[in-house]
Parts: C-alpha cells; sequence; structure tokens
C-alpha cells in the first residue's frame, strides 16, 4: 500500500473494545466508514450535503480486511484512507489503522454510488469526481 492522502486520529473508546479489553474486529470497519467520511469532508462533500445537493450516496458494496496487532482501550489510533481505484459508479478505498508506528488492521474497501430515493446505482457526481484525488 502506499502512502496515503488522508489521516484520521481516533481514540479508542470503552464502547469499542470486547471482553479481552482489545477492539471487537467489526469496530475497524466503523473506523474506517468515519475517516472515509472525514475525508469526504475535507474534499468540501459532506455525506448530507451530497445526499441534498444531489441526490446521491454511497453504499459499501464490498470489504476485506486482515488484522494483525489489536488495539486497546485509550490507545489513540490514525485511521488513513487512499483511493485505490476511482471508476464512473464506484470508489475503492485502501485503508489503514495504526498506533504510532505500528500496522494493527489494513482494509480493502469498495463503495457504490446510488440514488438516495431508489437505491439504484448511479454515476458519482462530477463534481466529487473532480475535487477527489485518483489514482
Amino acid at each position: 500500500m502506499s502512502s496515503p492522502d488522508f489521516r484520521h486520529p481516533l481514540r479508542v473508546y470503552w464502547e469499542d473494545t470486547d471482553a479481552g479489553g482489545v477492539v471487537f474486529f467489526a469496530n475497524y470497519l466503523k473506523f474506517f466508514e468515519r475517516a472515509r467520511t472525514e475525508w469526504l469532508r475535507t474534499q468540501g462533500f459532506g455525506q448530507e450535503r451530497l445526499r441534498t445537493d444531489t441526490g446521491a450516496i454511497f453504499v459499501v458494496a464490498d470489504t476485506s480486511v486482515r488484522y494483525f496487532i489489536p488495539a486497546r482501550l485509550d490507545d489513540e489510533l490514525q485511521i488513513t484512507v487512499r483511493i485505490a481505484d476511482a471508476g464512473r459508479a464506484t470508489l475503492t478505498f485502501e485503508q489503514q489503522a495504526w498506533r504510532n508506528d505500528a500496522l494493527l488492521a489494513q482494509g480493502i474497501i469498495r463503495i457504490g454510488c446510488v440514488d438516495a430515493g431508489t437505491f439504484k446505482p448511479r454515476r458519482i457526481p462530477t463534481e466529487l469526481l473532480q475535487a477527489i484525488p485518483t489514482p
């Protein structure tokens, strides 16, 4: 994975952990989602603005996550976001969770653009495609 385009800081809270005191595996998908949402906001497109101005929303179409080292309560993490591929109706992201220099998890997340009312696939709004860095 090459260097990320965006980093989102995140602290691990009690609600993120399991009975063993480590981050529950599915919560990394939440962390990745939060980072993608903040990345989108830095491009000038908050989720609500995207929906109201263009009628478009994104849905997750596919995920793959590898886990290496567990995060624990109160850890300060950096969640990275990088576009791996941009199509007419989909974006594929490479994302990672880091604690200092330790890679904890990495994922490939593909999202699809759909109409907010019908959930039918549609093209990503041109103004968003023009604003985002593509590979």
